[in-house]
Order: C-alpha cells, then sequence, then structure tokens
C-alpha cells in the first residue's frame, strides 16, 4: 500500500420534511423516538446536502469541513455514526489506481469529511438530517459496506434522528421500533417520488436564523413535562399514521391536508404545552396558517396544506400547479418583497410557477388584487425572507463527475 494515495467519494442527500411529526425520544443515546413518522422528501435540486469523504493513509485524524469551516468530530453523534459505518466497512481495491484496503485496514485509517448545504443549517429546513444521512450514505460508498438503505437509515437516525428519513425519496415513514437497541426503528419508503407528481411545495422561510431552543432540548423538556405529549405519542399519532398512509397510497389531497395540517399544530400544542413553553412559530407563521385556512375554507376543499417543524418557516404543500398559482399570488399579494430585492432572488428553487401565476415582475406584484376570501389588504413587506418552490424529490446519489468534489482528489483537502 502506498502511502501517498487518497480514494474520494462524493455523495448529494436530500432534505425531508415531516407531515405526522418526531418529536420525544424514549432513548436519548440511541435516539428511539416515541412515536412512528412520516415524511416527504424534497426535491435535491433545491434542497440538499453534498458530501464528500476521503480516506488516505497520510491522513493524521479524523477532520470535518462544514460550509467551508472546520468542526469538532468529538461530539457522540458523529462519533456513534462514524463507529457504526467502520464496523461495517468492507475490502475495498482500485486495480487501476493500485490500491488496496483490507477490512481490518479501516480501524487505523482515518478520515476527511466535508459537507455543504445549499440552504441554511439550523433554521428550522432539516439540515441535520441531510447532513447525517449524507455522510452515512457517502461512507457506506467508501467502505464498500453491503447494508441496504433502511439497514443504513438505522446509522443515520443515530446521528440526527429525522435523518433515517432521508435516504429514500418520495414518501417515508420512520417506523419507531420497538427493541431496546433501536435495531428495528429504522425507515422505509412508502412510494416513490413519481408517484403523486401533481404536488407542489412552497417553503416560506420566515427567518434563517438559528433558533433559540434546539430540537434536542426542546424534545428532552417536551417528554419530562408534557402530559399531551404522552397523549399523543400512544392515543393520536398510531391512528394518524395509519390514515396518512392510505391518504398517500390513494392520493386523497383532501385527508392529506387535514392530517397534516392537525399534526402540524398538535405538534406546536405539545411545545405550548412544555414547560417552560416553547414558541418555534411566529406572527407571521400564524398569519400564514389563517390565509390558507381561510382559502381552503372558502374554496370547499383544501388546495393546499401547511406544516411547520421546529422553527417559523412554512412548508406549504399544494394539491397541484394550479393550486400553487394561486398560492403564490397569495402569498406574494400579502408578504411581497421589500422594495430593494428583486422577484428573482425572492423566489428560489423552481421558478416556472411565477409565470403560470403570470407573474413576470415586481410590477406584476404590486399589481394583485387582495385575495377574495379574506377581509384584511393589508401587507407586510420583509416578513417573509425568501421563498423555495419545489416538490417531491428523490433519495440519495453518488455523484460521479470530480469537479463536484469539495475535496482536492489529490491532498484530501478543501478545494
Amino acid at each position: 500500500m502506498g502511502e501517498k494515495w487518497v480514494l474520494v467519494k462524493t455523495a448529494q442527500t436530500p432534505t425531508n420534511i415531516a407531515v405526522i411529526k418526531y418529536w420525544g425520544k424514549r432513548d436519548e443515546t440511541l435516539i428511539l423516538p416515541v412515536n412512528d413518522s412520516i415524511s416527504v422528501t424534497l426535491d435535491p435540486a433545491h434542497l440538499c446536502t453534498t458530501t464528500t469523504v476521503a480516506v488516505s493513509p497520510a491522513f493524521q485524524q479524523d477532520r470535518m469541513w462544514l460550509n467551508g469551516k472546520e468542526i469538532s468530530l468529538s461530539g457522540g453523534r458523529y462519533q456513534n455514526c462514524l463507529r457504526e459505518i467502520r464496523k461495517r466497512a468492507r475490502e475495498v481495491e482500485d486495480k487501476e489506481r493500485g490500491i488496496k484496503i483490507e477490512k481490518k485496514d479501516w480501524a487505523k485509517l482515518h478520515l476527511h469529511i466535508a459537507s455543504y448545504n445549499n440552504f441554511p443549517t439550523a433554521a428550522g429546513l432539516a439540515s441535520s438530517a441531510a447532513g447525517f444521512a449524507c455522510l452515512v450514505f457517502a461512507l457506506a460508498k467508501l467502505m464498500n459496506v453491503s447494508e441496504d438503505e433502511s439497514q443504513l437509515s438505522a446509522i443515520a437516525r443515530q446521528g440526527s434522528g429525522s435523518a433515517c428519513r432521508s435516504l429514500f425519496g418520495g414518501f417515508v415513514k420512520w417506523i419507531m421500533g420497538k427493541e431496546d437497541d433501536g435495531s428495528d426503528s429504522l425507515a422505509v419508503q412508502l412510494v416513490d417520488e413519481k408517484h403523486w407528481e401533481d404536488l407542489f411545495i412552497i417553503i416560506a422561510v420566515v427567518s434563517s436564523r438559528q433558533k433559540e431552543t434546539s430540537s434536542t432540548s426542546g424534545m428532552r423538556e417536551s417528554v419530562e413535562t408534557s402530559s399531551l405529549l404522552q397523549h399523543r405519542a400512544k392515543e393520536v399519532v398510531p391512528k394518524r399514521t395509519i390514515q396518512m398512509e392510505e391518504a398517500i397510497q390513494n392520493r386523497d389531497f383532501a385527508s392529506f391536508a387535514k392530517l397534516a395540517c392537525a399534526d402540524s399544530n398538535q405538534f406546536h400544542a405539545v411545545c405550548l404545552d412544555t414547560l417552560p413553553p416553547i414558541f418555534y412559530m411566529n406572527d407571521t407563521s400564524h398569519r400564514i396558517i389563517s390565509y390558507v385556512e381561510k382559502w381552503n375554507r372558502s374554496e370547499g376543499t383544501p388546495q393546499v396544506a401547511y406544516t411547520f417543524d421546529a422553527g417559523p418557516n412554512a412548508v406549504l404543500i399544494a394539491r397541484d400547479r394550479k393550486a400553487a398559482a394561486q398560492l403564490i399570488q397569495r402569498l406574494l399579494f400579502y408578504f411581497p418583497p421589500k422594495s430593494d430585492t428583486d422577484l428573482d432572488s425572492y423566489l428560489l428553487g423552481d421558478k416556472t410557477i411565477l409565470k403560470d401565476a403570470g407573474l413576470e415582475g415586481l410590477k406584476d406584484v404590486e399589481a394583485l388584487s387582495p385575495p377574495p376570501e379574506n377581509g384584511s389588504a393589508q401587507k407586510y413587506p420583509g416578513d417573509v425572507s425568501y421563498f423555495i418552490c419545489t416538490r417531491p424529490g428523490k433519495g440519495p446519489i453518488l455523484l460521479s463527475n470530480d469537479k463536484l468534489a469539495l475535496l482536492d482528489p489529490e491532498t484530501g483537502l478543501p478545494k
């Protein structure tokens, strides 16, 4: 084994948004939840983590860079993922380059990891979910691990609970499991991203600042103090999960919307029922809920479902493109960009929806008339930082193009 070689793999993993929420652990170390959860994977073209992993006998220690800054790998969650994936490493051979790594070599070889999110970290857009899923997926490819995505999800889960759901595209269920060792707490795909192609997703990024109460400490406090959480986990979620699976299989949007909105609201009710109470949503979040509820009621059948994770950002799932175009008209009426912002930087992702909505520039936004279902025509410029338009997307992929790698293939250091 020559001492100069560097072996590199790069992967891209999507983020996911829960429509039946995970909130509360029964085991803090293994990250085992108190209930099942269901999520939709978002199109990685708009929201994803890219991670490059490298191994070389020249590396002196494990090192990691996140969004260009070196971070410590000493935390328990990183260590758990690294330990579990190293345990499963197998022989790797690159005949062309004369590299051979025996199974036993992995224990003494060090890794370099570089990760980049194309969206704000820790702003309530599930960046840790995409991040840990990507780390585990990339390392599994580097180390020639034989485990399938569901088995890998049980490792990613030990980095961040919701990460287990980012190992698949489409709609994904995290089965809470019964075993104390967590071996049966893993993710399975319910349907792939092509199953319900009509859906269109708009995220209102209300604040991209880091949140005041982290999900980890918030959950711990809820488990310790909220009686509503206990009721939710035992009585509500088991029934709701079955209904949600049916709604997804049948592409029944009315049931899907009713369940998703109710579950989001109950999750935030649990946060309020925690001591001290946790406030993740703000006035803008509440306004968006009110606008969607009024519109859905006026149409007689839901056009849009809303769901909020541990933060103020609204994830709005429209039944089809037509509803999405009407939704973006409403959102831009109430939350127009500030006068110094252009439409192109205010609406990110799939911008084709603007054409459907007849909006080509700020003049068109200014000309929008107030939605008929709402008595108020008050506008709130600046209350939304920006919008991201996306749709259900695919699971993790390996990137073969070396140009997309974040580490230099010669040195194993960030480019």
